[in-house]
């Protein structure tokens, strides 16, 4: 008898670990990860949950079954990303290490200044995320995330941020808002940051570009003010087949009289290869910027050494807009405007 309660005491074991946890409608997914081991995986299933989500245990495996919502909880709660994009500021889910220290807020968001240890594997896959006055989900020194096809909406500073992890990999979402926000994704890591197939819409800057070496390929941006930033000093950057415009005629005046497909502000070394680029518009004020690639320099970091070739660049105000002294190499894109640049 004792070996047969043994035996099924392991099968059960067994079962509990070929199933993962699951989360029901009413019950808490914070609650199910606290409890879980690392590694575990957990899957939600359909419902509409109100709750920030704070995942710091190594391998864990977070998965929405089609029809779960994530939404803020009606008292904030705090928690290692609070305050990440400013003042008052939450995200939906927050994937962080543990002992981090961030510096003090002045734009955009906190820097990630030390790490105790990262959180390491950790994948979100299928959630949609609303209406998080902040970020609807945040990676703070983490290492190996894998964030996929989730749909965020109306992250008022950020769709979605990583800042100071390694190894990010977001693919494959939707991030949108009813109206104009600030930046739809954004990568501020230390290193191998890649950003694949993701939509963006109704956002000022689509793709913040804030990593050296990060890759950007294969997004699409429609609606937006900038569809890929790279940052003054940024090295390595490879923008590489994305579907970016039309601009979105709130630019004009709210987004600073400015729109563009791709803008290299004082980056170095991009690789900006094979986007299609269209729709940039100055709204029929020509005071206003509209291209379809902008280089310039930043007075902290002369924009140079960036490559652009074999980009389609169509129905923009002007398709190429340099305004740089930096020796950068522009060539073989299929565009108009000026021709000196397009030939």
């Amino acid at each position: 008898m004792r070996a047969s309660i043994i035996s099924l005491v392991g099968c059960l074991i067994n079962l509990t670990s070929a199933t993962g946890i699951r989360v029901k409608a009413g019950q808490s997914i914070q609650a199910a990860i606290n409890a879980a081991h690392p590694g575990s995986k957990i899957v939600v299933e359909a419902g509409t949950y109100a709750e920030q989500l704070t995942i710091s245990k190594n391998g864990i495996e977070l998965h929405a079954s089609k029809g779960v919502i994530l939404v803020p909880p009606p008292t904030p709660v705090t928690n290692g990303c609070t305050g990440l994009a400013g003042p008052d500021t939450n995200a939906g889910i927050c994937i962080i290490g543990t002992d981090v220290k961030l510096a003090d807020f002045v734009k955009e968001h906190r820097k990630v200044i030390l790490v105790g240890s990262r959180v390491a594997g950790v994948r979100v896959k299928g959630f949609d995320v609303r209406g998080f006055v902040g970020l609807n989900i945040a990676i703070v020194g983490a290492k190996d995330t894998d964030v996929r096809e989730n749909t965020v909406y109306d992250g008022t500073a950020y769709g979605m941020l990583t800042v100071g992890s390694i190894g990010t990999l977001i693919t494959r979402n939707k991030v949108s808002s009813a109206d104009l926000k600030f930046i739809g994704i954004c990568m501020d890591d230390k290193s191998d940051v890649a950003v694949t197939w993701n939509s963006v819409s109704e956002y000022g800057i689509a793709l913040c570009i804030q990593t050296n070496g990060a890759l950007v390929a294969q997004n699409t941006a429609t609606n937006i003010c900038v569809g890929a930033f790279v940052d003054p000093g940024v090295v390595g950057a490879e923008v590489l087949h994305n579907h970016i415009g039309p601009s979105n005629p709130l630019c004009n005046p709210f987004f600073g009289n400015f729109s563009a497909g791709i803008v290299i502000g004082g980056g170095i070394d991009s690789e900006v290869h094979r986007n299609d680029v269209s729709g940039m518009s100055d709204g029929g004020d020509p005071v206003n910027i509209a291209a379809g690639v902008f280089i310039y320099d930043d007075p902290t970091s002369v924009a140079t050494g960036n490559v652009v070739t074999f980009n389609n660049l169509t129905n923009n105000e002007q398709d190429i807009l340099l305004l740089s002294a930096g020796a950068n190499t522009i060539v073989h894109n299929d565009c108009s405007t000026p021709a000196e640049l397009c030939v």
